[in-house]
């Protein structure tokens, strides 16, 4: 890809002041809400609803940091009746972390999602139809 990559559309309504993280999350979770909510303000595409997206996001975060924990202690396998078995964690933490990577990509949160062309006003689509 030749030239320069487009900037992400900004939104007039977007959050421009930094909000708490909501209590009921948990600590990883709220952790990666203090890391990205002053990216996606600064970039002034985060409107109020977004935030339902942002929180499943950083739940999403949250559940694969705690699976990771969990495998790190207790291993990847674990000797079922018939063998070795994966650990449930990773099932988990394979859901969870599909479901951040698709979410993140929705946040501009990845390197492809900004660099995709912004969305046009309505105004540019009707014009581009006369």
């Amino acid at each position: 890809m030749r030239g320069t990559k487009p900037s992400m559309k900004q939104d007039s309504e977007a959050i421009t002041k930094v909000r708490p993280a909501p209590k009921w999350l948990s600590d990883d979770a709220r952790s990666e809400w203090r890391r990205v909510l002053p990216i996606l303000i600064g970039r002034k595409i985060l409107t109020v609803g977004d935030l339902g997206s942002l929180e499943n996001y950083c739940v999403a975060i949250g559940q694969v940091r705690e699976t990771e924990r969990v495998i790190q202690t207790e291993g990847m396998f674990y000797q079922g009746e018939h063998g070795p078995k994966r650990h449930p964690a990773t099932a988990i933490q394979a859901e969870a972390t599909t479901r951040a990577r698709l979410l993140a990509a929705e946040l501009g949160l990845t390197p492809v999602s900004r660099s995709r062309p912004a969305i046009r006003d309505d105004d540019d689509a009707d014009a581009s139809l006369d």
